[in-house]
C-alpha cells in the first residue's frame, strides 16, 4: 500500500481533475474568508481536518462493534452512531478541502484518492442508513462493513498526506 501511495504523487493524469477542484474550493474560500479561517483551524491553533476526522471514524467503529457483538437490543444505538457518523462527516470533508485546496501537487494528488475513497466509503454508510430505514438490517450491516474497509484505505493515504508528506505544512494556521 505504501507504494501505490507513494505513486499517486506523480501521477499526472490526475491533475485536470486536482486543477478543476482546486479552483472551485479556492475560489469558494476566497469569498468567504472567514469560513475559511475557521476550515483551516485558526480558531483552535492548527488544522482542523486531522482533529474531526476521529468523529465519523469513531462514530463508525462504533456502530460496526454494535452490529457484530451487540445483537439485536444494540440495533437502535448502531443506527444512531451511524447516522452521526455521516453527519459528522460533512464538517470534516470541509476542513480537509480547505487545507487540500492550499497544498503542493503532491499532496494533491494523493489528497484526490482519500477524498475520493472517503467519499465512497461515505457513501456506503449512507446506503448502510437507508437499508435499516427499510429493514433490511442485515444488508445494512454488510453494506456497513464494506464501507468501513473502504474508509480504511482513505484514512491510510490520510495517514500518509500527514506523515509522509507533512499535509497541511504548518497545520494552516500562519
Amino acid at each position: 500500500m505504501a507504494r501505490v501511495a507513494a505513486a499517486l504523487e506523480g501521477r499526472e493524469d490526475l491533475d485536470d481533475a486536482v486543477q478543476a477542484l482546486a479552483e472551485a474550493v479556492s475560489g469558494l474560500l476566497a469569498d468567504h474568508p472567514r469560513l475559511a479561517d475557521l476550515l483551516h483551524g485558526r480558531p483552535v491553533g492548527h488544522a482542523l481536518h486531522p482533529l474531526l476526522t476521529d468523529l465519523p471514524i469513531g462514530l463508525w467503529t462504533g456502530a460496526n462493534v454494535l452490529d457484530l457483538v451487540g445483537g439485536r437490543r444494540s440495533r437502535e444505538a448502531a443506527d444512531l452512531l451511524l447516522g452521526l457518523g455521516i453527519l459528522s462527516a460533512v464538517p470534516t470533508v470541509a476542513a480537509g478541502l480547505a487545507d487540500w485546496s492550499a497544498a503542493n501537487r503532491r499532496v494533491q494528488r494523493v489528497g484526490l484518492v482519500h477524498a475520493a475513497l472517503n467519499a465512497a466509503g461515505t457513501l456506503l454508510y449512507v446506503a448502510s442508513w437507508r437499508l435499516r430505514r427499510r429493514d433490511r438490517h442485515a444488508a445494512g450491516v454488510a453494506v456497513a462493513l464494506l464501507g468501513a474497509g473502504v474508509v480504511t484505505a482513505g484514512s491510510y493515504l490520510g495517514g500518509h498526506l500527514t506523515l509522509r508528506l507533512g499535509s497541511p505544512p504548518g497545520g494552516l494556521v500562519e
